[in-house]
């Protein structure tokens, strides 16, 4: 799988620009003569996207560590619409998307695994469900900021540096949200906005409203704040998957391999899509969102702040696509073994069969209903005392909930069975292929649902439901003790639980009955038509197709009732955790506590006559674990519980130097902890059904260690100009332990000799069956290393108007050493780079802002990375993953002043409408199939903002 770095004339370009325009304003700002000074010095006062662009500056310059910031441009007006969009603007941070929108973030190339999220001050995890391409439902650590509207709050903090006194958790960075107080505004404040949204794909229109109001009594001493948001937004999303792609040898192989280019001997190093499929998916979303802020302030020395925090995400997803099903199948399903191949074309390089012609294919339609909803709160109660000038104390107690229901999935799929004349061809874009069904696939008479007496494949009613419920429960307490007027000594503690829950229901068995008798199959299908819409597809492709009707199939056949009906196949109850439930690997139960005891020394001085601040500390954690799970033992639904406990003792320097004016030198160094994936702890076992097309077994593991890590931060900041910063950074960290799924290929009987409790010797189990078996394994990891350019300045020494634009620019490259596992032992590995991590990212704004006009253009870029390695459906050619393709996203938004209360917006997401593409190939290897190649359009907003 290649991975591409940026172009090395446009990073040179880049460069000579920057240090032009940098030493201009610089010059311009140092050069004034004495003799020209005027006598009184009129204040400039910045405001809109610059002012927050100063604010997030001065937040920077004033910390001991490695931080970034961004702040709202006023009261209830963040800089983008998605809180994601607004955190990949800070250098080493990049964003992944889903329908759209920025759903998580990657910080120096470590995922949202590695990254903490605070909430005002309290951990927090926010939980929603994606496409099963992007990840499904998020059932680990990472958090999802598209359940939130980004007018909810008004600063990021991103720590990337770790220090004694903040909590330990994270080896990219620490996400520091804060949403609005009264007491951050004076007297009488109110907003509101509404705006409304344009999908070019879509064609809807969709609204979005936001208000804040704000006010403090008694002299300022007592304050409340109440902010909502809703949105309320559909789009659409198109394109072609693969599903992953497979060697030609696997599922049994083909009925006359030796058709195959080079032969049968050649079928492990040749690829194929394993469900080549174009497909529709229609997304509803409406979010609701609100804060509440109340604050009393008894006395000059002590503030009471009880802060809440509620939004709510409700969405629906219709999937729908027309498919090659026999490529993914064995030979008891009745698929590839089955597949005559008439012609074949290889890529000779790269092992694709780029063009195929096949007879005896089973052609599918499917259309998936999925009911989604995401619902956070939390509450947390701050005090702030101060016993004296030179002893405070700061406590924080708190309570965040994340829950996700996945009410409803529904997912109809009929057939066209045993079809000739199929072929696909990718040799004029590998992307988009020119697909030949071989028959009408507008035709209903042509579709048929096959029932559970008929011939393999045998047509689906596949039914669902699914919930996942993450809970931080924190309580925090510091005192601080200023030894003189240069150095502080602080001391504190926490106590921090945390809780996730998953359960899940689900159908015995997927096979739909017959057609009811004297139903025509045409009343339960229906015509999809107009796909295509602006994604170039090779001519003479299909636009239209049949799809199942999922109302009319569940309406025919009763199932709604979710009992036994008594025919054939009508058995539509959902099984939890009854005997012979499919659904036991949704149910979980990780229940972590984590104590922490911290000491830190804060400094304040001059050394040599230099400025110097810093601070170094230790803090001290004990993590314990109790997880549960429930597997099948002989038939019966088991519950299997385990613990572990683990100590760590994680020491920390910041250090920064002045050594000449504006210009700051930083030192970072630590060892830091991260806790094991949640999802991997659950001591579970898994084995798949003895005719399933990919026979898998795992086993899961509560007696992970951590991730852990010594860090290294080095940087140079030059605040060369009023609002200006030049700035580079380097950062090291050595992964002494990591975490990993390895993969390797067992027998049965192997299998039941590692345990037999898990894996019985069975009649429907040959014992020389291959299974793939994966379990989560402790392995030494390897170096992350890179650097972050960073440059921001307006343009305020050029001449008339063009003095307003201004630029916000950063550019950051990693790179690192992971050991993969190639064996289940671990005794053989091969590097590359960590999962998640892109080796190039870089971001740039370009802005005017007179004060009453604001207007910018900001382009994103982030490289190709890896998102799961050892991937499935490997062959010959090497360790297999999937990944995702380099991006450059384009957004843009202007506003105007029409009077001091009213602005107008105007706002473009996505211009190019650039697509998302992920890929199939090895570690390391030239194969860059295409696993997924979708767009959902442009999306712009038009609105306004009255602020009272």
């Amino acid at each position: 799988m290649p991975y591409h770095a940026a172009p090395a004339r446009a990073s040179l370009l880049l460069g000579a620009s920057l240090a032009v325009l940098t030493f201009a304003g610089a010059a311009q700002a140092q050069s004034t003569p004495a003799d020209d000074q005027p006598t009184a010095v009129d204040e400039i006062v910045v405001t809109g996207f610059r002012a927050s662009l100063q604010n997030a500056l001065n937040i920077k310059r004033k910390e001991a560590g490695v931080v970034d910031a961004i702040s709202a441009e006023d009261i209830a007006d963040f800089p983008d619409t998605n809180l994601a969009e607004s955190i990949q603007r800070i250098p080493g941070v990049s964003i992944d998307r889903d329908a759209g929108e920025g759903r998580s973030i990657t910080v120096r190339g470590l995922s949202s695994e590695f990254t903490r999220t605070r909430i005002n001050g309290i951990e927090a995890q926010a939980t929603t469900g994606a496409t099963d391409s992007s990840g499904g439902v998020n059932r680990g650590r990472g958090f999802d900021f598209n359940v939130f509207a980004s007018e909810l709050f008004n600063n990021i903090t991103v720590r990337k540096t770790a220090s004694a006194e903040v909590e330990e958790g994270s080896l990219g960075a620490t996400v520091d949200l804060r949403t609005a107080r009264p007491f951050d505004y004076s007297g009488f404040n109110a907003v509101a906005s509404v705006q409304g949204g344009y999908n070019d794909l879509s064609e809807n229109w969709s609204p979005r409203f936001a208000g804040l109001i704000s006010n403090t009594w008694m002299d300022g001493k007592f304050g409340a704040l109440l902010s909502l948001a809703y949105s309320d937004k559909s789009s659409i999303e198109e394109g072609f998957s693969s599903v992953r792609w497979g060697p030609a040898n696997g599922d049994n192989g083909f009925l006359n391999p030796e058709a195959l280019p080079g032969g049968s001997d050649a079928a492990g190093g040749l690829f194929h899509p394993r469900i080549p499929r174009y497909g529709r998916l229609n997304h509803e979303q409406e979010r609701l969102g609100a804060t509440l802020s109340l604050q009393w302030r008894p006395s000059d020395a002590t503030t009471i702040s009880l802060d809440g925090l509620y939004s709510k995400l409700d969405s629906t997803r219709q999937e729908n696509f027309l498919e090659a099903w026999s490529l993914s199948r064995n030979a008891s399903q009745g698929g590839k073994p089955g597949v005559t191949i008439v012609d074949a074309v290889a890529d000779a390089e790269t092992g694709e069969l780029v063009y195929l012609l096949l007879d005896g294919m089973d052609m599918r339609t499917e259309e998936r209903f999925d009911e989604l909803k995401s619902e956070f709160s939390q509450y947390t109660l701050e005090v702030e005392h101060d016993f004296s000038d030179s002893v405070r104390f700061r406590g924080v107690a708190g309570r965040s909930e994340s829950t996700f229901d996945n009410p409803l999935q529904l997912n109809a799929i009929i057939d066209h069975q045993d079809g000739a004349g199929w072929s696909i061809d990718f040799r004029d874009n590998r992307d988009l292929p020119k697909i030949d069904y071989g028959f009408d696939v507008t035709d209903p008479n042509q579709w048929t649902i096959t029932g559970p007496a008929g011939v393999q494949p045998l047509s689906e009613l596949r039914m669902s439901s699914s919930s996942q419920s993450n809970t931080y429960t924190t309580f925090e307490g510091a005192f601080e003790f200023d030894i003189d007027d240069r150095m502080t000594f602080k001391v504190g503690a926490s106590y921090k639980e945390y809780q996730s829950e998953g359960s899940g229901y689900a159908r015995k068995t997927n096979t739909a009955p017959a057609i009811p008798g004297g139903a025509p199959i045409g009343g339960l299908t229906y015509l999809l038509d107009g796909f295509g819409r602006n994604l170039d597809l090779p001519a003479g492709s299909a636009t239209a197709w049949i799809s199942p009707n999922l109302d009319a199939i569940v309406k025919a056949y009763g199932a709604d009732c979710l009992c036994d009906t008594g025919v054939a196949g009508g058995d539509f109850r959902l099984l939890g955790l009854e005997n012979g439930s499919t659904a036991l690997g949704s149910w979980r139960d990780v229940t972590e506590k984590d104590t922490g005891l911290w000491a830190q020394l804060d400094w304040n001085t001059e050394w040599v006559g230099m400025p110097v601040r810093g601070n170094f500390g230790a803090r001290w954690v004990n993590t314990e674990i109790e997880a549960a799970g429930y597997s099948s033992l002989s038939g019966v639904t088991t519950r299997i519980t385990g613990a572990n406990n683990y100590d760590d003792i994680l020491p920390s320097l910041n250090l920064s130097i002045e050594p000449v004016e504006n210009v700051m030198v930083r030192f970072g160094a630590a060892r830091v902890m991260a806790r094991p994936p949640v999802t991997s702890l659950v001591p579970v076992f898994s084995l798949s059904a003895p005719n399933a097309a990919n026979r898998t077994a795992s086993l899961g593991n509560v007696n992970l260690d951590p991730y852990r890590a010594d860090t290294f931060d080095l940087s140079l900041e030059w605040y060369f100009a009023p609002e200006s910063l030049l700035s580079l950074a380097f950062f090291y960290k050595d992964i002494s332990t990591y975490v990993q799924t390895t993969q390797q290929r067992l027998t049965y009987a192997e299998l039941t000799a590692m345990n037999p409790e898990a894996f019985p010797a069975a009649v429907d189990r040959p014992p020389a069956e291959d299974y793939v078996f994966s379990r989560p394994t402790n392995t030494p990891g390897g170096p992350l290393k890179g650097f972050e350019i960073s440059y921001q300045q307006p343009f305020t020494f050029l001449p008339g108007a063009f003095s307003n634009l201004g630029v916000q620019a950063n550019f950051t490259h990693v790179e690192s050493e992971i050991d993969y596992c190639t064996t289940a032992a671990c005794t053989a590995y091969v590097t590359a780079n960590l999962v998640n991590l892109s080796p190039d990212a870089w971001n740039a704004t370009l802005y005017y802002d007179d004060g009453r006009f604001n207007a910018r253009v900001s382009a994103a870029y982030r490289d190709t990375y890896y998102q799961q390695v050892p991937a499935s459906n490997g062959g010959s050619r090497g360790i297999v993953a999937t990944g995702k393709t380099e991006t450059l996203s384009i957004d843009a938004s202007a506003s105007f002043d029409v009077t001091d209360h009213l602005t107008l917006t105007l706002e473009g997401i996505n211009l190019t409408d650039e697509a998302n593409r992920q890929n199939h190939g090895e570690l390391d290897g030239v194969r860059d199939s295409t696993y997924v190649y979708h767009h959902t359009g442009r999306q712009v907003f038009v609105g306004a903002r009255y602020k009272f």
